[in-house]
């Protein structure tokens, strides 16, 4: 069945433009509302955002929508999305909301949802909120309204909450660490976490003013953490995305890591613990370097869909606990039921300080194939698909790269853009293959 509303991450658009409207925000909070009273008599749910100004209005609105139905409400403020994962499972709450359009710029917003254990919610879920959705609200009598509160140290236990995932045998005292929050959702909680844990902390991308959420800071400009750790002479650097559920990390040479990279230095460390690792998920995305690096050492990579929620789905299907995306996505089950830019931090330093070794000493044995990744823009009528030129092209990008690269195409779940990712030996082949793509499409 085709989606209305529902992207790859819950519902994200322009703020003012449908569905991100307050009238909409209030008829699908209705529609969920209703959804839950299926099997709770009560509900409950729990609402946190991120900086956005836009969060104050759609905050209200789903509010609203939620008392309609005669749903209780717990207004947390703004937290990391993995807070209000936590907070759902911690406060017995039926169902957590998010409002946040994660990296995206302030402009945009969206809404995505937790289950009662904190996990994201399945396709099935969202097909059947929309399907609700095509039907009239239903407006409770006010004898069974529901009813809202705040929780005013909803940071402070979330806080609490990652320090517990690091080893209390471990401290960070003496490191310098930049913490880059982008202006969003963490950023009281991150420099908080790693300051109480020890760290000298250097705060950048903690001052929002409702605006400024990933404006050229954050886990999607990591240049302004690069650039600060050198010149602060940090020995690490972490930036989270605006709502702090993915991170990029950057060490005392201002080199970056992605998340394939950390996948890969997370599993190695497991292992050396003698924890039992029988395999790893990654995603169609995850560099072929991974793979191979993880295979020599006894690790299987299974490849899901792009995607954290599809990365937590092949994980429960083979029982295992570690997954991660490229992108900065990773999951440890066995820490906490989401990606968590924080703990996935956290992990990485903990290693680093098991182990006494730098981040580049522990990635010594894995080589990256060059990757690159380029966005083009769908115009309106145009099916990428049938596409002859487009079809063509890829075809004899195929060809070429047969036996010593891949091709990836697929279409953004959340932005009418098509993602071209070539995969080679070498950065300047990936780049021409790209750049060939990109041009017959156009």
């Amino acid at each position: 069945m085709k989606r209305l509303y529902f992207g790859t991450d819950g519902i994200r658009g322009t703020v003012g433009q449908s569905p991100i409207t307050p009238d909409f925000m209030l008829r699908l909070a209705n529609a969920v509302g209703h959804q839950l009273k299926q099997s709770e008599t009560r509900p409950s749910v729990v609402i946190g955002k991120d900086t956005r100004i836009s969060g104050y209005m759609l905050e209200s609105a789903l509010e609203a929508g939620f008392n309609s139905a005669g749903v209780d409400v717990v207004l947390l403020g703004p937290i990391p999305t993995p807070g209000v994962a936590y907070l759902t499972k911690a406060l017995r709450a039926n169902l957590g909301v998010v409002i946040s359009a994660s990296h995206n710029p302030f402009e945009d917003n969206g809404v995505k949802f937790f289950s009662a254990s904190g996990t994201k919610l399945d396709d099935e879920w969202e097909l059947s909120v929309e399907q609700r959705l095509l039907q009239a609200p239903e407006w409770v009598t006010s004898s069974h309204l529901g009813k809202a509160r705040r929780l005013d140290d909803a940071v402070g236990r979330y806080i609490e909450f990652c320090k517990s995932t690091f080893s209390d045998r471990l401290t960070l005292k003496g490191k310098k660490i930049v913490v880059d929050a982008a202006h969003g959702a963490a950023y009281l909680a991150a420099p908080q976490i790693f300051k109480e844990l020890g760290a000298e902390v250097i705060a950048i991308g903690c001052a929002p003013d409702g605006m400024n959420i990933n404006r050229d800071v954050g886990a999607t400009s990591p240049q302004a953490l690069v650039q600060a750790v050198v010149a602060a002479g940090a020995d690490f650097g972490v930036a989270l995305d605006g709502d702090a559920d993915r991170l990029q990390l950057v060490d005392h040479n201002g080199r970056l890591y992605n998340g394939d990279e950390l996948l890969y230095l997370l599993a190695r460390e497991r292992q050396m613990q003698g924890m039992e690792l029988p395999g790893v998920v990654g995603t169609l995305m995850t560099n072929h370097g991974v793979e191979t690096a993880l295979k020599a050492s006894g690790i299987q990579l299974v490849r899901a869909g792009v995607g954290d929620r599809y990365v937590l789905e092949k994980l429960n299907e083979h029982g295992w606990l570690l997954g991660g995306e490229g992108s900065g996505h990773m999951l440890m089950l066995d820490k906490h039921s989401t990606g968590d830019g924080i703990i996935s931090c956290l992990q990485v330093l903990q290693a680093c300080l098991r182990q006494q070794s730098s981040i580049s000493d522990l990635l010594s044995e894995l080589e990256l194939m060059a990757q690159c990744l380029v966005n083009v823009k769908l115009q309106a009528g145009v099916d990428w698909k049938t596409h002859q030129v487009f079809q063509s092209a890829c075809k004899q990008a195929e060809s070429d790269l047969a036996g010593k690269g891949r091709l990836l195409i697929r279409p953004s779940g959340t932005e009418p853009l098509l993602r071209i990712m070539v995969e080679s030996p070498d950065m300047q082949t990936s780049q021409r293959h790209a750049a060939f793509l990109s041009d017959a499409l156009k």
